[in-house]
């Protein structure tokens, strides 16, 4: 480790030049005119990987935005580890409230400011940084190959297809993923638990075009204001969501359970400060790590419809439109909940106007136990590089495609990520910290002496 460090520390500035490379180009999934951007950062990851030492790397065409894959095999007897990440990343919107381009990364208070700095350019290439370190230094202790995809932020559509057409490509032992949080820099952690996702669209339409707000107000049902009603309903006062069967499958915690799970170090005060909120507010009868962890919830993430520009505009829109989330628990599946909603919505919508609910994206929870091989490896090196062993946690997020890599791969991811919560990943001025880049690759460099000699015995 002597060795692999000094690496490290010779080639660090070089490391984030790389990555600042990678961050200047503009690969959002979610607008199609990206699509260019998207497959210049394929090509750029790709010349990465051979960069580092693969003896394959190559660009592959999906349903949507290419794969890029890559490999070195040292001995096809030893264990095999799949990297994976992804290289697109989220609009930008609103840029004016950014301090600088989201796309022109820079340095500020030791932390690097662009979007994808944290999720995830920042995380991914770390991975590629710690092969290129093993592979220099001659410490690779077994076979690692890499998927980065370009579609995760917009739900993984062509993955799992392309994973099924490619199963015998990505045979491996287990698959690591950065693109997750710790608890806190000195409270390190590692996540054993996703909550699943169901995205949907709403339409509201009531009259076949704008109408005049003066000649038509209150006769005619104005579309924006019945969907603002129809979002009220969809939760209850204790916070409950209100949809029939809703929690039907929901696997409920024992009490014994409920109590490990609080065992987390959580200050509410400063989880308030840090996102300028006067109180939390959730389902009753839970603390707030549980209803971000182990909970499902429902939110709106956008509304929108009739007149939004500058100034006045008396009308009553004709259509109105709603994107709603909800993240699920073991055992909910998406497809069912997204019929509910549907049927939900139906079932509540006056006569007055016409409701279309349309499923975007989705994916299943995801769970690791704790006692895998892998997990213990991982473990064993946080506890390393950062003094303490990691604490299992339940993240609220969703990496929807990790599901589907257990059900087509048959193999469990361990997610060792080494975001914080300050990282404001999605939001105006993205960052990631340079200290958790280099020591994350250090991490990762110690997995994998500690995967491989385990998986030895």
């Amino acid at each position: 480790m002597d060795t692999v460090r000094k690496y490290i520390e010779t080639n660090r500035d070089r490391f984030v030049h790389e990555l600042f490379e990678m961050l200047r180009i503009p690969s959002i999934s979610a607008v199609a005119e990206y699509g260019p951007e998207m497959e210049r950062c394929a090509e750029w990851l790709r010349e990465a990987l051979l960069a580092a030492g693969a003896d394959r790397a190559e660009v592959m065409p999906t349903g949507g935005n290419p794969v890029v894959y890559g490999e070195k095999i040292v001995d096809p007897s030893k264990p095999t580890v799949l990297v994976y990440g992804h290289y697109d990343v989220m609009p930008v919107d609103p840029v004016d409230e950014w301090r600088s381009d989201p796309f022109r990364p820079e340095v500020r208070d030791g932390r690097i400011y662009a979007r994808g700095a944290n999720d995830d350019k920042g995380q991914g290439y770390m991975h590629v940084k710690a092969f290129e370190t093993m592979v220099r230094t001659g410490t690779l202790p077994c076979n690692v190959k890499f998927m980065f995809e370009g579609e995760e932020e917009i739900g993984s559509a062509s993955l799992g297809v392309w994973c099924r057409e490619n199963k015998e490509l990505l045979r491996a032992d287990v698959i690591l993923v950065s693109d997750t949080s710790l608890i806190a820099w000195d409270v390190p952690s590692i996540t054993c638990g996703l909550r699943g996702l169901c995205y949907m669209q709403v339409e509201v339409e009531g009259p076949d075009k704008d109408l005049h707000s003066g000649l038509y107000g209150g006769a005619v049902a104005n579309p924006a204001n019945v969907l603002a009603r129809l979002i009220a309903q969809l939760t209850d006062a204790d916070g409950h969501i209100a949809i029939p069967g809703f929690y039907d499958d929901v696997r409920e915690l024992t009490a014994a359970e409920r109590e490990a799970f609080n065992r987390a170090p959580f200050s509410l005060d400063a989880y308030r400060r840090s996102i300028g909120i006067g109180d939390v507010e959730g389902e009753k009868g839970y603390t707030t790590i549980e209803r971000t962890g182990v909970r499902p919830s429902l939110d709106v993430n956008g509304i929108w419809g009739g007149y939004t520009g500058e100034g006045t505009k008396t009308v009553i829109p004709s259509k109105a439109y709603a994107k709603i989330s909800m993240r699920l628990v073991p055992d909910q599946d998406y497809h069912k909940i997204g019929r509910l909603l549907e049927e939900h919505f139906r079932k509540m919508a006056p006569p007055s106007v016409r409701v279309k609910v349309e499923a975007l994206h989705g994916g299943e929870p995801y769970v690791a136990p704790t006692d895998l091989v892998a997990y213990q490896a991982a473990a064993m090196a946080m506890e390393d590089t950062f003094g303490k062993k990691p604490l299992p946690y339940y993240s609220g997020g969703s990496i929807p495609i990790i599901s589907t890599f257990e059900k087509v791969l048959g193999l469990k991811s361990i997610l060792m990520g080494f975001g914080l919560d300050r990282d404001a990943i999605h939001s105006p001025n993205e960052s990631y910290a340079l200290e958790n880049f280099y020591r994350g690759i250090e991490t990762i460099v110690y997995f994998y002496g500690y995967y491989a000699r385990m998986m030895a015995k």
